[in-house]
């Protein structure tokens, strides 16, 4: 923790929790991997995922009834599900990989995809509960260990010929049950400190405020628009995870 208070600080954390919120409300997702490295430096490791979660879950509260009609219940409930049964699994891992090796790899791997999607490759082969599952697993894995088990998902369903609406309707969903099991392992330790629960009744507005625009944004987009924004996030995700 820095030696100024977190108060201090706002001044920092306001606009890196605006340009969050707006790539949350335009692609629906991204936001963490805008805010975690510069909030680790602010707050501290865990603050930071108190607070991004907090900010995350209320945001895609807001975003659900938006969304509803154009979700694929069949592809995302197994899917999350099966990441919030795998996050211990990544936990257990933690203790005994070297993360960084780890972190690296998922790099290469999520900037290979891009490349791909980039090349106007599609993936129009059967999505069965198996491989619907396994990504979920993945994600569940990557997000306790590396803390990206997003990208694996976001470009699974890229990969597809699905719409940007269907897309950020499926992430949305996605989000809510993964957030809501890393909420329920937070609560179970204690995490909730006053201080950071104050904080994040601060961020939150800005970040509220921020997926609003965002999502005003997104209507106004087409699929062209909205796939060059998603890769771009997953690029930057490819690389945030190969220097980090």
């Amino acid at each position: 923790m820095p030696s100024l208070m977190p108060w201090d600080l706002l001044i920092w954390a306001a606009p890196v929790t605006l340009a969050a919120g707006l790539m949350r409300g335009f692609a629906g997702f991204g936001s963490g991997m805008l805010m975690a490295p510069f909030f680790i430096q602010l707050f501290g490791p865990v603050d930071t995922v108190v607070l991004i979660v907090g900010l995350e879950i209320v945001v895609t509260a807001q975003l659900l009834p938006s969304v509803y009609r154009h979700i694929d219940w069949s592809l995302v409930l197994p899917m999350g599900g099966v990441a919030a049964l795998a996050m211990p699994v990544g936990t257990w891992l933690l203790l005994t990989l070297d993360t960084q090796i780890v972190s690296n790899c998922v790099g290469v791997i999520i900037i290979g995809f891009c490349l791909a999607l980039t090349s106007g490759w599609r993936y129009r082969g059967p999505k069965p509960v198996l491989l619907t599952s396994a990504i979920g697993a993945l994600s569940g894995v990557l997000m306790a260990l590396t803390s990206l088990g997003n990208p694996p998902v976001a470009v699974y369903l890229m990969a597809t010929d699905a719409t940007a609406v269907s897309i950020r309707a499926n992430l949305t969903v996605y989000f809510a049950v993964t957030l809501a099991a890393l909420i329920a392992w937070m609560s179970s330790r204690s995490l909730f400190a006053i201080d950071t629960v104050l904080l994040l009744l601060v961020l939150l507005p800005i970040f509220v405020a921020g997926a609003v625009a965002g999502t005003r944004g997104f209507r106004a987009s087409n699929d062209v628009l909205y796939r060059r924004v998603a890769l771009t996030v997953l690029y930057l995700a490819g690389l945030f995870a190969l220097l980090a």
